[in-house]
């Protein structure tokens, strides 16, 4: 079993209700609470999967459960509001790592001024695991999708994408609330989507939710300085497929990611990679016009 196909089995149940006016399959949820709505999703983090206690500490983890869960808002330009966290602690498990990891995961609610408000605590015989419930609200602006894309978009990423995984910066990156916000403000965003599974498993989600395909040109896809992570593999293979980048994936009006490109003010680097095309189909340009299928390789659980 692959999780997308557990996924789509999930969201072909048709739970919904008057409250929901948007069910699984974006970033967030959006529910109506008194009339106003919420975005709502929820991240777990596992040690053995997401994760290495032994090697990298009780601190970093409280720390990146959090921010993945924040960059979900991100993703929707929302605004956090609130969380609820839950801990699933294995035996032994020490009071002072405990203690380390609420004041990881307290340093990143602070700084996104989204209070933890409640939660749950457990101890069982597994591994660490740590769940996180984020709600926000729209930040000023509709909440931006992953199914909005058309035909003649340009696509465009934030920041520099590869090896995060490999090196610290799984641990330390920062999500793009403020980024994502200051894009909506300025832009008319059609989709967005944050890559956390890789460039190409990201881009597919969005292009198959927005019913369109996309052209990505090779020279200019930004790999980060440490992409290859002393690999065996190109700086572009791991910018496609490494993921846990937690950069922001977006469409907007060709002319307008021009203008956003010559300003640069979202306060991280934007750059435009390809355009959206209709069809279904992702194709990878290098710069002679050479064209092959780019495969939606990334990160995937399955049992």
């Amino acid at each position: 079993m692959q999780e997308i196909d557990f996924v789509d089995w999930i969201r072909a149940q048709g739970e919904t209700g008057p409250a929901v006016a948007l069910g699984p399959g974006d970033d967030c949820a959006i529910v109506l609470c008194g009339g106003q709505p919420v975005l709502v999703s929820t991240d777990q983090l596992l040690d053995g999967v997401h994760f290495e206690v032994s090697r990298f500490g009780a601190e970093a983890f409280g720390r990146k459960a959090m921010a993945r869960a924040l960059s979900d808002l991100a993703a929707m330009a929302a605004a956090p509001l609130a969380a609820v966290a839950s801990v699933a602690l294995p035996p032994g498990f020490p009071r002072e790592d405990a203690e380390a990891m609420y004041r990881g995961r307290r340093t990143v609610s602070d700084e996104f001024r989204c209070p933890v408000v409640g939660g749950d605590v457990a101890c069982w015989p597994g591994a660490l695991a740590m769940s996180v419930t984020v709600f926000g609200a729209p930040g000023g602006h509709e909440p931006v999708l992953r199914s909005g894309a058309k035909a003649g978009d340009a696509i465009c990423v934030t920041g520099r994408l590869g090896g995060a995984w490999l090196t610290d910066r799984h641990l330390t990156f920062r999500p793009r609330i403020d980024e994502a916000r200051r894009l909506a403000a300025r832009c008319g965003l059609h989709a967005m989507i944050d890559i956390s599974d890789g460039l190409a498993l990201d881009l597919w989600r969005l292009c198959r939710a927005s019913g369109v395909g996309a052209d990505i040109e090779a020279d200019r896809v930004p790999a980060h300085g440490d992409a290859p992570a002393g690999r065996d593999i190109t700086p572009l293979q791991a910018a496609l497929a490494d993921g846990e980048d937690y950069e922001l994936l977006f469409t907007l009006p060709a002319e307008q990611a021009e203008e956003l490109l010559r300003d640069q003010p979202v306060g991280v680097p934007v750059t435009r990679i390809g355009t959206v095309v209709t069809g279904d189909g992702l194709a990878l340009v290098d710069a002679d016009g050479t064209r092959e299928a780019l495969e939606p390789t990334g990160w995937e659980h399955g049992t």
